[in-house]
This record gives C-alpha cells, structure tokens and sequence, in this order.
C-alpha cells in the first residue's frame, strides 16, 4: 500500500523540525514542495536529496494525475509546504482530497505533525485558547465585511491570515 505523508516543516527557524519528519523526507520515493527553492533550503540543511518536485496552488490537473499514477505505482510521497502543515490555508488540501476520492483506503495517509502557524500564534497571544475559531486566509475585498458581521457575535477567539503574516486578533482590536 501507498502511503502520502502530510509533513509539517518549520515556519521560521530550520531547526524546528521534528527528527520523524526528517527522517520520512529521507525514506520516501518522491517529495511535493510548494515552492522547491524554500523546499530545497531545508532538505539541503539537513542533507535529505529525495527528489524533489513542485505542487502548488497552480499545479494543473496532468500535475495531479501524474502524481495520483505514481502513487497507483507504489510510490510514497511526502507533502511539504513552504512553512507550518499541508493542507491548513494551503493548496496541498486540493491535492489530498484528490487523493481521498481517486485511490482511498489503496494510499495510507499519514500526518508528520510539526509546526503550526496556528497554534504557536494562539500559545502567545494570551487569548482564551479553550475554544477558538480558526478562519484561514480572509477575502481580500469581497464578502471581507460580510464576514466580519457574520463573526461579530462569536465569544471565542477568532483567528485568521492577513496576506503573509499570522495574526491572532478578536474583532474588538479592529
């Protein structure tokens, strides 16, 4: 059986990977990273020469099926993306829902948890972190308003991407 690894990198500082990641980038076939030059940064520095190929947010769907075919084949392949973990507010969920509905339970897929935008945002900030609603990246200007109305309301601690930073705000520091 397949296996597609979900590996989260670091978001900042390259040694804030875990030692299992490092060691899944060395073992597998076939590595997708967002931007191969960021990618290939940090499987430089830790000696990883795994092959190395793009898959990104405008990665076509002869990108998809050629990967979907190496997996049919056997292949294991990690995700990575540029910072933090595939699939949170990045193209890699495109990819692993692909997968999910083209080959199944045929391709184990499993998690290499590490870094999380999210969470270290959250663990400084001094919000409540009990219940927290995580929103991804907002509009930039279409439904961005409606939006806000919507969520006003919430007692939980909202979070959300601006652009390329992380931000843990409430609606009342607007």
């Amino acid at each position: 059986m397949s296996k597609l690894y979900i590996v989260a990198t670091p978001i900042g500082n390259l040694s804030d990977i875990t030692l299992r990641a490092i060691e899944t980038l060395k073992n597998v076939d076939l590595i997708l990273g967002e931007d191969t030059r960021v990618s290939k940064r940090l499987l430089d520095h830790y000696g990883i020469t795994t092959s190395l190929i793009s898959y990104h947010q405008h990665s076509g769907e002869g990108k998809i099926k050629s990967l979907l075919e190496k997996i049919k084949a056997g292949d294991d392949l990690a995700l990575i993306t540029d910072a933090g973990t595939p699939g949170i507010s990045d193209p890699g969920n495109k990819f692993i829902a692909e997968v999910v509905a083209k080959i199944g339970s045929a391709c184990q897929i499993i998690p290499i948890p590490g870094p999380s935008a999210v969470i270290a945002a959250l663990s400084v900030s001094g919000l409540p972190t009990d219940k927290f609603l995580f929103l991804g990246f907002l509009p930039h200007k279409k439904g961005r308003e409606t939006l806000f109305k919507r969520i006003q309301e919430s007692v939980k601690c909202r979070i959300f991407f601006l652009e390329l930073i992380w931000v843990p705000l409430t609606l009342r520091q607007f």
